[in-house]
């Protein structure tokens, strides 16, 4: 099969991934769907986080932190800690600067894919990164007896579960953008990066149409498992795993996407609560740009014997 390389993402498994793909494949032919269910408005900026975090990892200048720009420098959120503002999101100053821009931009009209393939091109990356929508979907998170925009939940509530709820404001009414819809149709293999399956993919796939097309794109639908060694690297997934009554494992993955998999890249086999779906065993731990290059090699050969 012809056709782009699209990969859905979310959070800093999935942006990891989507680095490793781009090294491993020819320029332009991947295809990054960011989930934007975490954006927030802040500062007088709109901040997108995935669709900057899978930016900045395409671009290799992600910093120390894993999230924000290397070499960042803070003296706008030290000014406003002087003026007794409670800085609770702490952005870096050209993190702020990318925020107050497309804030600007969607202010005048224009639409978010545009913005964000200004941003692309600003940074040289090898691959397009696309947001889910040009509508706003905002992730809410019920927890510890009350219900938080998601930023707050992740840095105010330090993540801290169990989990309650979890609601996609505004998805009902949101639409995959043509970009989206015209990748998914055209694809030669689609991967759900190893993202939280409910809180990165979910605002996704929530999208009205959204799961449909990934069901009627003539590419394998492979999935990488965020479970390794049966931990989760980074992030809330166990609790929210929990909350949705699955098993912290890829087989609990592999449960909430149903049967939208064609198959799924993973450290151990399926449990019996899993679709009964091709397995490829791989080392899912990504620790440095070797490592993420050759899972990103196993899951597009794996990709491909399935196409085949």
């Amino acid at each position: 099969m012809t056709g782009p390389v699209v990969a859905l993402a979310g959070g800093t498994g999935g942006a990891k991934l989507a680095a490793g793909l781009a090294a491993v494949l020819p320029r332009d032919e991947l295809v990054v769907v960011a989930n934007t269910g975490d954006d927030t408005e802040i500062y007088g900026a709109h901040v997108s986080p995935d669709p900057d975090l899978v930016s900045f990892w395409l671009a290799d200048r992600i910093d120390a932190r894993g999230w924000g720009l290397d070499g960042d420098t803070f003296h706008v959120m030290d000014g406003l800690r002087e003026l007794g503002v409670e800085v609770w999101f702490n952005l870096g100053d050209r993190d702020l600067a990318y925020g107050i821009e497309r804030a600007r931009r969607l202010a005048a009209g224009d639409r978010l894919t545009d913005a964000l393939a200004d941003l692309g091109r600003a940074l040289g990356l090898p691959a397009r990164v696309l947001p889910m929508s040009d509508d706003p979907v905002r992730t809410h998170v019920r927890a510890q007896g009350r219900e938080w925009p998601f930023q707050e939940f992740m840095i105010v509530g330090r993540a801290a579960g169990p989990v309650e709820g979890l609601e996609f404001r505004g998805a009902e009414s949101a639409r995959p953008t043509p970009e989206v819809l015209e990748a998914v149709a055209s694809a030669r293999a689609i991967v759900i990066g190893p993202s939280n399956p409910l809180l990165s993919i979910g605002p996704i796939l929530a999208l009205p149409g959204l799961r449909e097309a990934l069901g009627a794109a003539a590419a394998p639908v492979v999935a990488v498992s965020p479970i390794v060694g049966g931990q989760v690297v980074k992030g809330p997934t166990a609790a929210f795993l929990e909350w949705a009554g699955q098993p912290l494992s890829a087989g609990g993955v592999a449960a909430l996407y149903g049967d939208l998999l064609d198959g799924i890249v993973s450290d151990e086999p399926l449990g019996p609560e899993a679709p009964q779906i091709p397995v490829h065993t791989a080392d899912l731990l990504m620790s440095d740009g070797p490592s993420r290059e050759r899972l990103a090699r196993a899951t597009l050969a794996f990709a491909a014997t399935l196409a085949g």
